[in-house]
């Protein structure tokens, strides 16, 4: 039977050879516009990993239309970058694309040495807080101009394809809403004048490119902004694509300031490919599905279901460039799959930082990191089995050392089984999953239900020990915590204790908002429930959101300074914060718990004392680290190294990429 993953398609004359599009993200990689060996050696991996096709960008097509970490193609001096990117992508084995932008409103002055940004019309960006300046006509026709010129050099460096993006509440789309074009003239008012900017690009690029050059476009399903585009409207710019101009749609989903989420945990796999068979049912050129595809499975089902043509892998590919050859070789087992943090994909672009990757170590570090075979081999002790632990432990192997790993409990991924327990986020323990198989496809010795001691350190006789052995709960100093109320944040997740109806949460860090939101969701009806009630229209909708929303226990949230979750990500703090008002989870800030009582606590905010009445104290106020062995080590005059929470405590980013460092440092 032909796996539809990687049965061939044709998109106008260009042969792909499977199914699987790696998509344009920024990678913050560029110097000054130019491609740099960094974003080369980036592409190249993914290259050598099997995907059909590789789309670079976003790229520019005018001074005012990105910043000088995109990959520059708003001037033939541009062109020879290009052309080693085109020329490193299709030497190992992927066809090359390029995407082509303009972030119009969201772009900063900041990055246009002072420049006021340009939009369709003079409407604030809520993402920006600037008010970009509208357009004169003179102005969109030396746009599309530009963009056509940008898709000229794209060719001429070699490229495969182009792609065009009209999406994400970027300049094409701008025009596009009603939200952001208020124009009176034939470029505003009713959707056949709002389509006329995008229509004029496309044809624009057309004509430059010629008849036989592959365009694609990378279109919104919905943009999820109230009062903007409507779904039919969206599917109607499709069709009027399709019929001209346009060889394949890839479609995206929500502008940067929509309020739903898209691209983190809490988003389901595959949740958006309706949108894209939406535009499939409507077109009769190939459709690209994207966001949250993050592995073989769901990638087959929803290319095999109809719901598109292709599917677009991103950060899947970031996350283990060597995906498509693992599908495609029965290797699927061997993959280690995105677990949709965003920590260091998306969260490292307003820091403006290059991308990284929490499950891959290596990515962004391409011309740095190459594994090579250490000069002597030596014993490598490895003592706790986290993330931390593994990803040491896979490294020095790929190294050439001989690794023995220790864990005391019986099972592995230490804190990922935390990080996966609240609802949305079971993606992390699959990674823990991930990096176990990865141990065993190494054939690196494992140990469960050990705890090493000094006799067993000498029995092995280590080159080098790593101290992987993590930490434990934090205990805040709170008169009566002996009281039968309290229990820990960790017990709770892992389903180890019972709660009461009214719980309170002390500490509103990220373990904090985990745990509340995990209580908050318990008695919520079960999706299967839900989708039962709604087909049967057994309840009115808001009863049924009511149902997903309200649980069976009341959850309070306290923390000690003014602000919530001041250690979650950018990109997945305000999702979670949405869904503590959601949940109902009642927060506190601004309060110092002073003591347990036998009725719940006491705490005081500025100068007032309070008390709150709750069955169930649960403790999330943090971690410290967990060392036990550092003396017993250095005692016996065995180097060591001492790696995730530890030595201090962080992020699961920060324990894989400390296990990967310590590993290439032996």
């Amino acid at each position: 039977m032909t796996d539809p993953l990687f049965s061939p398609i044709r998109i106008n004359s260009l042969v792909l050879e499977n199914r699987i599009y790696m998509p344009a993200m920024h990678l913050g990689m560029a110097n000054n516009f130019e491609v740099t060996d960094q974003i080369i050696r980036f592409y190249t991996q993914r290259a050598k990993g099997g995907p059909a096709m590789i789309c670079v960008g976003y790229a520019t097509v005018n001074d005012l239309s990105g910043n000088t970490q995109n990959i520059g193609a708003h001037d033939d001096a541009f062109i020879p970058g290009l052309s080693k990117l085109a020329a490193a992508i299709k030497e190992n084995g992927a066809r090359a694309a390029v995407q082509l932008n303009h972030a119009g409103r969201y772009n900063f002055s900041f990055f246009l040495n002072g420049k006021q940004p340009v939009a369709p019309s003079a409407v604030a960006s809520r993402m920006t807080r600037e008010t970009p300046k509208a357009m004169t006509k003179d102005e969109i026709k030396s746009t599309v101009n530009d963009f056509a010129m940008a898709a000229l050099r794209v060719k001429r460096a070699g490229f495969d394809a182009v792609e065009v993006l009209s999406g994400t509440g970027y300049l094409i789309s701008e025009f596009l809403s009603p939200l952001t074009n208020q124009r009176t003239d034939e470029y505003g008012g009713n959707l056949d004048n709002r389509m006329r900017f995008g229509r004029e690009v496309m044809d624009a690029v057309r004509e430059a490119v010629g008849h036989d050059f592959p365009l694609i476009v990378r279109m919104n399903g919905n943009d999820f902004m109230p009062g903007g585009n409507t779904r039919q409207e969206l599917i109607s710019y499709g069709q009027t694509l399709a019929r001209g101009p346009v060889d394949a749609l890839c479609i995206n989903v929500g502008w940067h300031e929509a309020r739903v989420p898209q691209i983190v945990a809490q988003v389901p796999r595959g949740a958006f490919v309706y949108l894209a068979r939406a535009v499939k049912d409507a077109v009769d050129i190939p459709v690209i599905a994207s966001h949250r595809i993050n592995d073989p499975k769901t990638a087959r089902d929803v290319i095999s279901r109809g719901y598109c043509d292709m599917v677009a892998m991103g950060r899947s590919l970031i996350a283990d460039p060597l995906l498509p050859l693992k599908a495609a070789h029965g290797k699927e087992n061997e993959i280690i799959h995105c677990v949709a943090c965003a920590q260091g994909c998306f969260d490292n672009l307003f820091k403006l930082r290059h991308v990284e990757c929490l499950c891959n170590p290596m990515a962004g570090y391409e011309e740095k990191t190459d594994i090579q075979t250490a000069g002597p081999s030596r014993r490598v002790m490895i003592i706790g089995g986290g993330a931390a632990g593994m990803s040491a432990a896979l490294t020095a192997h790929r190294r050439g050392h001989s690794v023995t790993l220790f864990e005391k409990t019986g099972r592995l991924g230490g804190q990922l089984h935390l990080a996966a327990a609240p609802p949305g986020r079971e993606d992390f323990a699959r990674l823990a999953t991930d990096l176990e198989n990865q141990l065993t496809a190494c054939d690196i010795p494992v140990t469960l239900n050990r705890e090493v001691d000094e006799s067993l350190i000498q029995s092995r006789a280590p080159d080098v020990v790593i101290l992987a052995t993590g930490a434990i709960p934090a205990v805040p100093p709170i008169d009566g915590l002996d009281s039968d109320l309290v229990v820990d944040a960790w017990q709770v997740l892992e389903n180890n204790v019972s709660t009461g109806n009214r719980v309170a949460v002390i500490g509103g860090g990220a373990v904090g908002v985990e745990t509340a939101l995990f209580l908050a969701e318990k008695g919520t009806i079960p999706p299967e429930t839900l989708k039962f009630l709604l087909i049967n229209r057994a309840e009115s909708m808001e009863t049924l959101y009511d149902m997903a929303t309200t649980g069976s226990k009341k959850v309070f949230l306290i923390e000690m300074t003014d602000k919530i979750g001041k250690d979650i990500g950018k990109s997945t703090k305000w999702g979670m914060m949405q869904d503590l008002g959601r949940f109902g989870v009642e927060t506190i800030t601004a309060a110092t718990v002073c003591s347990v009582t036998s009725h719940g606590i006491e705490y005081r905010q500025g100068e007032e004392s309070r008390a709150l009445d709750v069955d169930t104290v649960v403790l999330a106020a943090g971690s410290q680290p967990f060392n036990p062995l550092s003396k017993t080590v250095e005692q016996l005059g065995i180097p060591s190294l001492t790696i995730g929470d530890a030595d201090r405590v962080a992020t699961a980013f920060d324990a894989v990429h400390a296990g990967h460092k310590a590993a290439m440092d032996i």
